[in-house]
């Protein structure tokens, strides 16, 4: 793929890579989101409701 090389070390073992931004700025972008989703993926969930009721209770509190 143009725009895109690996780092190799001494025993031929990718340990990296190079990505040119200006050609594939979106692909880094993807794997990035992708990264950040998996690592927030064990973080506690909330559900809608309970954070439109934060919301309501934030703006209740900041016009009091």
């Amino acid at each position: 793929m143009k725009g895109v090389q690996f780092l190799i070390d001494e025993k031929g073992i990718k340990t990296g890579v190079l990505i040119d931004l200006k050609k594939n700025g979106k692909l880094w972008e993807e794997f990035f989101d992708l990264a950040l989703a998996r690592e927030r993926q064990a973080e506690p969930r909330e559900s809608l409701q309970a954070v439109k009721e934060q919301l309501k209770k934030a703006k209740r509190q900041s016009h009091g």
